[in-house]
């Protein structure tokens, strides 16, 4: 369904929290099989989560990232998935929504989720005006964590990292 909010960056915990109960299965368009690039460790602690990741990138297509089948393009996967994840820089978004929008029922999307950096006003609007919800900027590990009171383990909010000084004990 269209969003009823004004384009913004602002998206309400409760509108980020529902995507992450409701969405199983995500393909992530740009996943990499290098474990250093942020799209393969993302792709694995959501696997760690329960989600199925279905990886897009032309360049590895018939290969397996973190035991999945890659592909080419998101038409090319043959089950249903709610979200894309997109792994590409602003530009790719507007492209990438754009093949979005014909799969909507067909693939049963109801979601597209731009990674950190990654921002298309021009892509939030068509996919929003099609009846996606567009997430921007954001990356879903990291909102798991956040609203599922997993961010400790990294050492947010556990006291291990801190902006004040430690005194020392002598």
């Amino acid at each position: 369904m269209a969003s009823k909010r004004p384009h913004s960056l602002f998206y309400p915990d409760e509108m980020i929290l529902n995507i992450l109960q409701k969405v199983r299965t995500i393909a992530m368009v740009g996943a990499s099989p290098n474990w250093v690039r942020p799209s393969n460790f993302v792709m694995k602690y959501l696997q760690q989560k329960g989600y199925q990741v279905i990886p897009v990138n032309p360049g590895y297509a018939g290969k397996e990232i973190l035991g999945e089948t890659v592909y080419s393009s998101l038409s090319e996967v043959p089950q249903t998935f709610q979200m894309v994840d997109i792994f590409r820089n602003s530009i790719a978004a507007k492209e990438i929504v754009g093949q979005t929008i014909p799969l909507i029922d067909e693939k049963k999307i109801q979601v597209v989720w731009m990674q950190l950096g990654v921002r298309n006003a021009s892509a939030c609007m068509e996919g929003e005006l099609a009846g996606l919800e567009i997430v921007m900027d954001r990356c879903p590990k990291i909102e798991y964590g956040r609203l599922f009171g997993e961010l400790s383990w990294g050492g947010i909010n556990s006291g291990i990292i801190s902006s004040k000084r430690r005194r020392l004990r002598i």
